[in-house]
């Protein structure tokens, strides 16, 4: 079984930066494809971040590229994702996903964390 815990999120101003940190527990030595999503009120779960399958490259989606950046720690097995001038269409609830198949941008992940709310005002 594996546990996910987001934090990071909060409240910022437009153009502000915020790092939100997903801490994976549980199948240690197991490998699992995981990923940064979100979802604002009213809409769907939007995929933003996640690694090729090898695992080397980061991979986004347009509506974050230039502006958000995926790390991973494995010692920590924590993932990360740095998020810099945001938008007040930023706002949403951040969740991480794992599972043991690859879905790159896709919200098809079996196991996620229960989010963090990250706000930006004008």
């Amino acid at each position: 079984q594996v546990q996910l815990v987001e934090s990071g999120g909060g409240s910022v101003q437009a153009g502000g930066s915020l790092r939100l940190s997903c801490a994976k527990s549980g199948d240690t030595y197991i490998t699992y494809y995981m990923g940064w999503f979100r979802q604002a009120p009213g809409k769907e779960r939007e995929a933003l971040a996640v690694f090729t399958r090898n695992g080397y490259t980061p991979v986004y989606a347009d509506s974050v590229k230039g502006r958000f950046t995926i790390s991973r720690d494995n010692v920590k097995n924590t993932l990360y994702l740095q998020m810099n001038s945001l938008k007040p269409e930023d706002t949403a609830m951040y969740y991480c996903a794992a599972d043991r198949v690859y879905y790159g941008l896709n919200t098809n992940y079996r196991y996620w964390g229960q989010g963090t709310q990250v706000t930006v005002s004008s």
